[in-house]
């Protein structure tokens, strides 16, 4: 029987911070990962909750990152902002550089926030979302190891190179989607992996480069893009965008980085903020309504707006409390030790 151990958000939050904290994380980054770890876990997004905290110390036993960072914020040219994270995770960065961010757009109405050298281990909602709640549109992207195959391909060459993107909204939560270029991310193989679930077709591939849904399997073989060459186009742009652009590594310099310890991936973000005020001057009302008709022309029908799920999935939470397998709990008590 698959136990589970219930956790108020402040007691999920508390629990992250002292096993951060346990194993040299420094107060602020230790604060800023809690954050999105505990964000993840309310919204329903396991592969993205609690369950990255042994990861993550993982990573520092190893030798990898630098638990203490201190990220370096520059204003390096009107329209981009550059954050390196000196190969601490990237919560922090973010955090450091978002302000300058939004300074730079509501000025001219576009600006880049470009964070190097970062262990990335969160999904990207969280960010566009913060974006969002300073009245702008947030665009982020990021590369992570090699582990998808592109299209017609048998070899690992993409990261699971996830992309979102949030629109602000007058009322209630802002527009949001965050999606991996794979087919499905590298954390829910390894929750199927974890609680012996089959893959679905068509996420995967074995080491031989024949279709499989055994998680094991698929770990060891490569995953696959979304959409074959269309998902396998978006991934190379993100590679390219998240990656030599910013002066960063792509996936593939990421695993050979990584050099078989199988830890967070190290390499760049690109984040774009984008002032909806701004560029359409006078009309910037008249458009708000134009957006708004978008939305209500897609719900009245029935359709669903992306992220429901997890704003629904956040406000029981916030009011009951988040559930872990009672196993992942023992394991995040015994790390805080």
């Amino acid at each position: 029987m698959n136990t589970q151990a219930v956790l108020s958000l402040d007691d999920a939050r508390n629990l992250s911070v002292r096993v951060l904290t346990r194993h040299g994380f420094s107060a602020a980054q230790a604060d800023s990962i809690a954050q999105v770890i505990v964000a993840g876990q309310r919204d329903e997004c396991h592969s993205h909750g609690l369950y990255r905290l042994p990861g993550i110390v993982e990573t520092v036993k190893k030798g990898k990152a630098d638990p203490a960072a201190v990220p370096d914020v520059s204003d390096h040219a009107p329209g981009v902002v550059r954050v390196d994270a000196r190969r601490g995770f990237s919560p922090l960065a973010f955090d450091l550089g978002l302000p300058l961010l939004v300074e730079k757009t509501r000025r001219q109405g576009i600006a880049a926030l470009a964070i190097n050298h970062c262990f990335h281990f969160t999904a990207l909602w969280p960010e566009v979302e913060a974006i969002a709640s300073e009245g702008l549109a947030g665009l982020a992207m990021t590369p992570s190891h090699s582990w998808v195959a592109p299209a017609g391909g048998r070899l690992p060459v993409f990261g699971t190179n996830p992309i979102a993107f949030a629109w602000p909204r007058p009322q209630g939560h802002p527009f949001v989607f965050d999606f991996a270029t794979s087919a499905i991310a590298r954390g829910d193989i390894e929750l199927h992996h974890r609680d012996g679930k089959p893959l679905q077709p068509g996420w995967a591939i074995d080491a031989e480069g024949n279709p499989t849904t055994d998680p094991a399997a698929a770990l060891d073989g490569a995953m696959l893009t979304f959409g074959g060459h269309k998902g396998s186009a978006l991934a190379a742009m993100v590679e390219l965008l998240a990656g030599p652009l910013i002066g960063d590594l792509t996936s593939t310099a990421s695993q050979a980085f990584d050099d078989g310890a199988k830890v967070a991936p190290l390499h760049g973000e690109l984040i774009l903020a984008f002032d909806p005020a701004l560029f359409p001057g006078a009309g910037a009302p008249e458009n708000t309504e134009r957006a708004e008709a978008l939305f209500t022309a897609i719900v009245d029908q029935g359709a669903r707006l992306p992220s429901q799920r997890r704003f629904a999935a956040r406000t029981r939470s916030d009011a009951s409390g988040v559930h872990i397998p009672q196993t992942l709990h023992d394991t995040l008590v015994a790390l805080a030790k």
